[in-house]
């Protein structure tokens, strides 16, 4: 497989906003095609695309939700038939579900779990079997410092917990695929500014939480999202084949999880 980003096909999922976003933009100045995911956001994701075609670049916005594994076949059809084989599959998609022992519900935990779980699980089984036929593949799955388990930070057990699946599918899923020269790794990002990180949260409220982090982080500020973007295009290159089953944090240094290591 050549090392030229311009024969890479690269499917990123939830690509229309924050990480994804940046991912989708730092791929495709690096030379790839992308096919841009999204779930609630088509005028975004179609923006971006277009953005991309008009400095000449190659990139498609499709709509799919990952928890949907015929939507995911579908999706990944429909890449490959306009951009070519997927080569590279950035699995971003996600959502946050802020709850506690007394606020637990199933319903909340079971559409955490298929988005963040599920959706992890059906994109890759939708791009191996081509990926398996190259013997080539690259594939970095979305997880978090939340993953960690040593943050008291409230509310985000549930997500925590999806987030530390990801990482133990990432490490047996390279296990399973790296025969076949297909390579699995996991960026988990701090906190990182973007819509999802502030929520419903008012400006206010959100420079106290930017403030609160960054008096834990050897860097003393949060991410950008083209930071973690950087990282993932680390792991997704073509000449990154000796990497695999790991899970990079990139959080400025979180000394929180530092001490409790």
């Amino acid at each position: 497989m050549t090392s030229d980003w311009t024969q890479q096909v690269a499917l990123v999922t939830g690509g229309a906003r924050g990480i994804g976003r940046a991912t989708v933009k730092h791929l495709a100045d690096l030379g790839a095609a992308v096919a841009i995911n999204y779930s609630s956001k088509p005028e975004a994701a179609e923006a971006l695309a277009s953005e991309i075609r008009a400095a000449g670049g190659r990139a498609i916005a499709v709509g799919a939700d990952v928890a949907d594994a015929a939507a995911v076949n579908a999706m990944v059809a429909r890449a490959e038939a306009e951009l070519g084989p997927v080569t590279t599959l950035v699995n971003n998609a996600g959502i946050s579900w802020p709850a506690t022992l007394e606020t637990w519900e199933p319903e909340g935990f079971a559409r955490l779990r298929a988005v963040n779980v599920d959706g992890v699980i059906h994109t890759i089984r939708a791009v191996m079997a081509g990926m398996k036929a190259r013997q080539y593949g690259r594939i970095v799955n979305i997880s978090s410092v939340a993953s960690h388990g040593n943050t008291g930070f409230t509310g985000n057990h549930f997500y925590a917990s999806t987030k530390a699946d990801v990482n133990i599918l990432t490490r047996r899923f390279a296990l399973e695929l790296g025969p076949q020269g297909i390579t699995v790794n996991a960026v988990a990002p701090g906190l990182t500014r973007s819509d999802m990180t502030q929520g419903r949260r008012s400006d206010a409220e959100w420079q106290e939480v930017v403030a609160s982090f960054a008096r834990i982080t050897i860097m003393g500020r949060v991410g950008e999202p083209e930071e973690i973007a950087r990282a993932v295009a680390f792991l997704a290159a073509p000449e990154a084949g000796w990497i695999t089953a790991q899970v990079l944090t990139v959080d400025g240094g979180r000394t929180d999880y530092i001490g409790h290591s």
